[in-house]
């Protein structure tokens, strides 16, 4: 069951920004030596990427740009929207392409679906467990340093409120 309001997605620029940096990070100068070796270069695959399990979706068009930031003849098409409730093994994403592309991006775009689909279903938890009060839950500033715009956005898709992004937008006394 999706969110009645999907928040706004993080600026296309810092979704690059962190996606291109996490591609670097994996395959290095080198690239997917695996792949490379044991996979022919003009294989082609298609696939789904499954929730493992039951929880909030976050990070779907985040997973998909990793793949075509990787290769941009790579079809990854998102089957559900970011704050959908989904059971375990609900498809999320279809995908088509170069078989080394897919694997070569595999990891990061399962990892950036899995750690802001985590934020957003154990605020969603939360959120669940005081709907019945007046309460508002709200993140803070503790977040990996570098993703802060994309947690705070999972925060969002999980139903709670974003605080303060930064030391910039408000004085806090504590």
């Amino acid at each position: 069951m999706a969110n009645s309001s999907v928040p706004a997605p993080p600026p296309q620029s810092l979704i690059d920004e962190a996606v291109t940096r996490a591609l670097a990070e994996d395959l290095g100068e080198a690239g997917d030596v695996t792949s490379a070796a044991v996979i022919r270069a003009d294989a082609r695959s298609a696939g789904v990427i499954a929730a493992r399990k039951a929880g909030t979706v976050a990070g779907i068009e985040i997973a998909a740009r990793a793949f075509s930031l990787m290769d941009a003849g790579i079809s990854a098409v998102p089957t559900v929207i970011d704050g959908t409730r989904a059971a375990a093994g609900t498809e999320l994403l279809r995908l088509e392409g170069s078989t080394r592309a897919i694997l070569g991006a595999e990891r990061v775009a399962l990892n950036f679906l899995g750690r802001l689909s985590g934020i957003a279903t154990a605020t969603a938890e939360i959120v669940r467990a005081v709907a019945h009060t007046e309460a508002r839950i709200c993140c803070t500033r503790k977040t990996t340093p570098g993703l802060r715009g994309l947690e705070k956005y999972a925060v969002r898709c999980g139903g709670g409120v974003n605080h303060r992004f930064g030391l910039f937008d408000a004085v806090l006394i504590k």
